[in-house]
């Protein structure tokens, strides 16, 4: 076995073509410590791989699925419906309806499946999301989590527009 850690995230997209929005969410795990894995795992391509990784995934040590998924969108809800860990879905953004589609299936999901929806191809806010489900356990990620909401505050705060006047 590798010295890598074990992930606390999955992260997955129905295909590669996913993967430059759900990098996103991947680096700012990294970024605050948390270990991920982004993988393919296809709704309608690859069913019995979407059932085993729900499956099997509380017991690789996952804790908090984020799941990309455009047009139909059936990713996040067929994990959710397939295990008891956080689903979050990212809709992405397609050519047809600009990722509104997509959007409206993770969100309207069915009483009892509940899955966790960001804004369309936000992925970066469903990788913070799955921190904060996380650091709830974790004081150490929890600090991390304060320490990059704090640097949001100060270049808010130190942008040259809000400069005192002369």
């Amino acid at each position: 076995m590798s010295g890598e850690p074990r992930p606390l995230v999955g992260v997955v997209g129905g295909s590669r073509s996913d993967f430059p929005v759900l990098e996103q969410a991947t680096a700012i795990l990294t970024m605050l410590g948390v270990s991920n894995e982004l993988r393919v795992v296809s709704a309608h391509r690859s069913p019995d791989l979407l059932y085993r990784y729900a499956e099997t995934a509380a017991g690789r040590g996952i804790r908090v699925i984020v799941a990309g998924a455009g047009g139909a969108a059936h990713l996040p809800g067929m994990l959710a419906a397939k295990t008891q860990l956080p689903v979050i879905g990212v809709p992405m953004p397609t050519k047809a309806l600009d990722g509104i589609d997509s959007l409206l299936s993770i969100a309207q999901m069915p009483r009892g499946i509940p899955v966790a929806t960001v804004a369309i191809g936000n992925a970066e806010n469903a990788g913070l999301l799955a921190a904060a489900i996380l650091a709830l356990g974790d004081a150490a990620l929890a600090g991390r989590l304060a320490d990059y909401r704090a640097d949001l505050t100060r270049m808010v705060l130190e942008d040259p527009s809000n400069a005192e006047p002369v």
